[in-house]
């Protein structure tokens, strides 16, 4: 082990104040941001189903297209 103790790992030489809040506003941060996008999710999610129940529900066949078969003429 690098340090003698855990004091002495704490301490860090005297960066310890230095290091140790930089890890605290990182995970703050990061816990921030994973937060904000679960409600940001979470909020497009219920917006989705806001307008999907407010769209009258249209006919399901296809647009245009049709898929028959076409048989060769015998000429």
């Amino acid at each position: 082990m690098a340090f003698d103790s855990f004091g002495a790992f704490i301490a860090m030489e005297g960066h310890g104040p230095y290091v140790w809040t930089c890890y605290f506003v990182f995970f703050l941060l990061m816990g921030a941001v994973a937060l904000w996008s679960l409600r940001q999710r979470r909020s497009v999610i219920a917006q989705q189903r806001r307008q999907m129940d407010i769209t009258p529900a249209r006919d399901m066949s296809p647009a245009g297209a049709s898929f028959t078969r076409i048989e060769p003429s015998q000429d």
